[in-house]
């Protein structure tokens, strides 16, 4: 049995449902990772951001759902650069099919099963 696995999904609100169908594919039998958010509602504060750091510190990876949402997305723009402050390995995913946002900096893929879990073992 592969290691667990803890990965950070960073994301802009706007594509919570997104984060939604991700997570559910953890729930799968043979996927031996779980995912941490820290999406929040209210303004992000100093606090809001400790928190993430801490969260981002204690994750194997990052996964950016990447979206036409993402470059107007403060909060997301902040725990990449955190991720990567960090040393985070970092993976974009397109979280829709006819959404093709770049993000610079972010090598995003296509949402695949295998781009998922391939990012996930390299960890």
């Amino acid at each position: 049995m592969a290691t667990m696995k803890t990965v950070f999904i960073a994301f802009a609100i706007e594509d919570e449902t997104q984060r939604d169908f991700l997570k559910g594919q953890s729930l799968h039998p043979r996927t031996p990772y779980e995912f941490i958010d820290m999406s929040v509602k209210e303004a992000y504060t100093e606090d809001w951001k400790d928190k993430v750091r801490t969260r981002i510190k204690r994750s194997d990876g990052v996964i950016v759902l990447v979206s036409k949402n993402s470059p107007t997305s403060s909060g997301q723009k902040w725990e990449i650069k955190c991720a990567k402050e960090e040393g985070k390995k970092i993976r974009g995913i397109y979280a829709y099919s006819n959404d093709r946002t770049e993000l610079d900096g972010v090598a995003t893929y296509t949402w695949s099963d295998a781009n998922i879990s391939n990012f996930i073992d390299s960890l």
